[in-house]
């Protein structure tokens, strides 16, 4: 699996369990709703690392904690 695809998938998963929609989390976060369904429907790459830190900023966890998930054990480069 790639970076990329790990990161939608936690973002994705992030949100199912707290219920709410990715349009909840770009509001949460105070980033564009473009920006975030950009990402999440791959139109745009390789999120940067202050757009990652607003996501979790929205999900009230740390960015420690946003990749502290087994989806990121087997990131393979691109």
């Amino acid at each position: 699996m790639s970076l990329e695809q790990a990161i939608r998938i936690r973002i994705y998963n992030l949100a199912k369990e707290r219920n709410i929609t990715i349009n909840k989390v770009s509001t949460l976060s105070g980033l564009p709703h473009t920006t975030l369904l950009s990402f999440m429907n791959e139109e745009t790459h390789d999120p940067r690392i202050s757009t990652l830190l607003h996501i979790c900023e929205a999900f009230n966890i740390s960015l420690n904690d946003f990749f502290k998930d087994e989806l990121f054990n087997d990131i393979k480069a691109e």
